[in-house]
């Protein structure tokens, strides 16, 4: 009995055995490719890396900081929407600019009045009074002059009838009057000529820079409106109500870095690329006259053609495309500019990387 276990255990194992052989003996077929890998449509090429990018006459996207720091009160715009130059995108918190202007503005009216009033002198009433004040003198001057006349005509008929003492008092106090009433000529003279032209140039000089310090809070208050400086489209808004935003940017919690509060492209008409070509290539490049490109959709077969713009003439590390700043082989490339029509290519965007094979004409 027990032979005959074993015998069959024997028998199940070569079975086992045969059908493992022929299920892992099939071959299986490779499964086609999704797309088709990338080749150059050239019988000489240089090929490159690629980033897509917003058409601009300089530069690359159009990235938007604040002057001015605070929390951001209203976002008017969203990814993807056009804008015109001008627009308002976002406001920033200008409660405290605000009333700082207007204080500003105040002290300039003021000073504007107070050099209107000097320009403005001798007020008709100041002048009246003064007037009255000369008549006035005047008026003393006589009743002191008749006094002095009776007493010094008393005297001389009879010299017992009043005393000298008497006599030179009412000497004195016409001479006291005579006095007062050129003071009060000179004071009238002094108000009818009005304010005197230093202190006129003096009080426009403090409107002047009161006027420019209003002036400066005024623009400094039109800061905490963020508007589009050119046409485009808003390819990112990197900040929401509430959020506090500075000069330097806003804070990015997945990134752990400082980005632009506003990305903004180009017309979406034309898209450039911008290729990095290796600097061992360079001297393979052809004449700009000569370039021919095709770019290459990563992960699509679409390959478009794309015309020369120009050559940054410059040639440094290939840190756009990776991000490092540090990296222990220093490769430096040359970006050289494409651009290409965007019509019927709706899955294209900016940020995408492409291949690129430039060769000649």
């Amino acid at each position: 009995m027990r032979n005959k276990i074993i015998f069959a255990l024997s028998i199940i194992g070569i079975l086992a055995g045969l059908v493992s052989a022929y299920v892992f003996g099939i071959e299986k077929k490779a499964q086609p490719p999704v797309f088709a890998p990338v080749s150059s449509p050239y019988q000489s090429a240089i090929y490159s890396n690629g980033i897509i990018e917003s058409e601009q006459q300089a530069g690359e996207n159009i990235n938007i900081f604040p002057e001015v720091s605070g929390p951001i009160t209203q976002v008017f715009v969203h990814e993807g929407q056009k804008v015109t130059a001008g627009m308002s995108l976002l406001t920033i918190d200008e409660s405290v600019q605000k009333a700082t202007t207007e204080q500003l503005r105040l002290q300039a009216e003021a000073a504007l009045e107070l050099l209107h009033e000097l320009k403005a002198q001798p007020r008709q009433e100041t002048l009246a009074v003064a007037k009255a004040q000369v008549g006035q003198a005047a008026s003393n001057l006589k009743a002191a002059r008749d006094q002095y006349d009776k007493r010094r005509a008393s005297y001389d008929l009879d010299q017992k009838s009043i005393s000298q003492d008497v006599v030179d008092t009412a000497r004195d106090a016409v001479e006291q009057a005579v006095t007062s009433l050129q003071v009060a000529v000179k004071q009238y003279d002094l108000t009818k000529a009005g304010a005197w032209s230093y202190d006129i140039i003096n009080q426009r000089k403090q409107y002047e820079a009161a006027k420019q310090a209003y002036q400066a809070a005024h623009a400094l208050l039109q800061k905490y409106t963020i508007k589009a400086q050119a046409d485009g489209v808003v390819l990112s808004v990197n900040a929401t109500a509430g959020s506090y935003v500075s000069s330097l940017g806003t804070y990015d919690t997945y990134t752990q870095g400082v980005d632009p509060l506003v990305v903004m492209g180009g017309s979406q008409k034309y898209l450039a690329v911008r290729c990095y070509v290796d600097e061992i290539l360079v001297a393979h490049l052809p004449s700009p006259a000569h370039i021919n490109a095709q770019m290459s959709i990563r992960g699509s077969d679409i390959k478009v053609a794309l015309e020369f713009v120009r050559v940054q003439p410059y040639v440094s590390p290939k840190i756009e495309l990776s991000n490092q700043r540090q990296e222990k082989v220093d490769l430096r490339v040359l970006p050289v500019i494409f651009r290409f029509q965007k019509k019927n290519l709706t899955m294209v965007y900016p940020g995408q990387q492409v291949d690129v094979y430039i060769g000649q004409k």
